[in-house]
């Protein structure tokens, strides 16, 4: 029986270090959006769902320090309100695997420590300042402090805007991308993908039907070279499949814009439980051309990165 089990289990090893070597052979992809301890997923999870996915490189973006006060909903939006681990987590972790991870650095926007704390992790390497997910104005004197930093390192910064939530006032953000040209910002979450369409409603966070193109966030992107997007989470899933038809178009129009990101909590990286995956089948369907395609889930963020 011993025999037979080991046999089984060095099949299955065998077969899963093919298709992995398999998936790796394939075009490189970028994920600029993952999280450690996601819903405490184990970090060889973490690892094996971005194989199977077949991403090649992978951005972890760390939580801030766990603190109670009102920019973390007190206590209820720590660890990104997902059960996420800081930057000294995502730091160790990336180093140990170079070839295939990077590491992000992050810090309560509104902690008087936070811009301190941020520069001693750009010092060390990290590549962006990232998840910045608490509820405090998104043209604060705080925030504009982590603007001016990622700057002055020439690292993006990736701001989670939702309505009412986190980084807010997504309708006055256009003064930011105005004030600090040479930042490189990130959109990503509800506020910023329900925004594509000229029609949304602000209170309704997960928008469905038909899109009117130049919502806000199509200005932005159109309008601001500093302007990116981060096409992962179910918002961004979303806004991709919710009208097929201005996804393709919209593609078209900010295909220099656009990045990849799975922000997904899954363990398996495929199946229909797989966020991640399906973003990813989405845009190669939904592309209108092979270049576009290999530009948001790989040059695009390889530019924005500075990345070999």
């Amino acid at each position: 029986m011993t025999s037979r089990r080991s046999f089984i289990a060095t099949g299955i090893g065998a077969l899963a270090t093919r298709s992995f070597a398999q998936t790796e052979a394939t075009e490189p992809v970028i994920d600029i959006h993952q999280h450690m301890n996601y819903h405490l997923r184990t970090d060889e999870h973490l690892v094996l769902h971005q194989k199977a996915m077949g991403v090649t490189k992978t951005i972890i973006l760390p939580s801030g320090t766990y603190v109670n006060r009102p920019s973390t909903h007190e206590g209820r939006s720590n660890g990104l309100a997902a059960k996420c681990v800081g930057t000294a987590w995502a730091r160790d972790f990336a180093q140990a695997r170079p070839d295939a991870y990077l590491w992000a650095c992050n810090e309560v926007t509104d902690l008087g420590s936070a811009p301190a704390e941020i520069e001693t992790w750009l010092k060390q390497g990290a590549c962006m300042i990232a998840e910045q997910k608490f509820n405090v104005e998104c043209d604060s004197a705080e925030s504009q402090k982590l603007y001016e930093l990622a700057a002055a390192y020439n690292v993006p910064i990736l701001l989670h805007f939702q309505h009412q939530t986190y980084n807010l006032g997504y309708d006055r953000f256009y003064t930011m991308l105005a004030k600090f040209p040479k930042t490189n910002f990130i959109g990503h979450a509800q506020a910023f993908w329900g925004n594509i369409d000229k029609n949304h409603d602000q209170k309704v966070n997960y928008p469905k039907g038909k899109v009117t193109p130049g919502g806000l966030t199509d200005r932005y992107l159109a309008d601001y070279p500093n302007m990116f997007a981060d096409m992962s989470a179910g918002s961004g899933l979303l806004a991709l499949t919710r009208d097929e038809g201005h996804t393709t178009a919209f593609f078209q129009r900010h295909q220099d814009k656009i990045l990849y990101g799975s922000d997904c909590a899954d363990h398996l990286g495929r199946g229909p439980g797989c966020q991640g995956a399906a973003t990813l089948a989405a845009i190669r369907k939904l592309a209108p051309n092979k270049a576009v395609e290999r530009k948001i889930l790989f040059e695009n963020s390889k530019k924005l990165f500075r990345l070999a």
